[in-house]
């Protein structure tokens, strides 16, 4: 909470220009009438002018300035100029109503399955009364970080890494709530509050790395298996068709042979008994002038 003493505010210039005027006025006219002398109303007119000039206050577009007389509250004033009573009132602070962020975390945190864990998180809040403020909370800054950390760790325990790690949204939306609940009587309302980090030791984070790596390899392993058992039924089905079509099975493998002398070369030996049971004369002889 940015905090302005009367004596850190000081005079702006328009409260300046208007106390020279109004003492080089006052000082003028009592001259003029004759009714104190010349030196007295100098004095007068300056007296005049610092308590014109200390009366006149401002305050920015987004701040509210909290006035206090004789100790007592008396209301917000602002944005812009205000006036005040010299002596008698002061603008204790002025408290700033733009969206704030207050950053937080929770170190070395046990979650429900007694995982150490160091969690940072932000808040994005705003203080929507400002009286609430001023009159509730000496220092609501302090206030907001203090209670989000003490959520952050209650919200720790009740949550193992796996929800911490995966569910970092509905964690934040929690947080959110609880501190809503908890800075309604202050005039404070918080917007959202997100989970940056979540870091783990590296003892661990190697041990779940190993484990997600033996999940996969395990994984890959089962399809590999599951794609070889297709294969099989596929397998048996063709023998099945092939054994009842025998002339199926000779074009399949006529086709099979075409296929390797394409893919490998012009030139193959097969088999006597193979190229029988395709019914080819001769598959083995060559290229040369014929017997007589």
């Amino acid at each position: 909470m940015t905090k302005h003493r009367p004596s850190d505010i000081g005079f702006s210039l328009a409260a300046l220009v208007a106390g020279a005027v109004a003492a080089a006025g006052v000082a003028g006219a009592l001259f003029l009438t004759g009714l104190v002398p010349p030196p007295l109303a100098g004095v007068v007119g300056l007296g005049v002018g610092v308590f014109i000039a200390a009366s006149i206050k401002f305050a920015d577009q987004w701040e509210k300035a909290v006035v206090l007389r004789l100790g007592r509250y008396r209301g917000l004033r602002g944005p812009g100029y205000f006036s005040i009573i010299p002596i008698f009132d002061r603008v204790a602070y002025t408290i700033d109503q733009r969206i704030r962020t207050a950053a937080f975390g929770a170190e070395s945190c046990l979650t429900r399955d007694t995982v150490p864990v160091n969690v940072d998180a932000i808040a994005f809040w705003i203080v929507q009364d400002a009286e609430r403020a001023a009159l509730e909370v000496q220092d609501y800054d302090e206030a907001v970080i203090l209670s989000a950390q003490t959520a952050l760790r209650d919200a720790i325990g009740k949550h193992d890494l796996a929800e911490l790690i995966q569910s970092r949204t509905e964690l934040g939306a929690g947080l959110k709530v609880a501190l809503e609940q908890k800075m309604a009587t202050w005039g404070i309302h918080v917007q959202s509050v997100e989970i940056r980090d979540v870091i783990i030791p590296a003892a661990l984070e190697d041990a779940m790395s190993r484990q997600a790596q033996a999940e996969r390899e395990r994984q890959a392993r089962i399809i590999l298996g599951t794609a070889e058992t297709e294969i099989a039924h596929k397998f048996v089905e063709a023998a099945d068709a092939y054994r009842d079509h025998p002339a199926a099975m000779n074009l399949r493998a006529m086709n099979m042979l075409y296929e390797s002398i394409v893919k490998r070369g012009s030139l193959m030996v097969v088999p006597s008994g193979l190229a029988d049971s395709l019914n080819v004369p001769s598959l083995t002889s060559g290229t040369g002038k014929e017997k007589k």
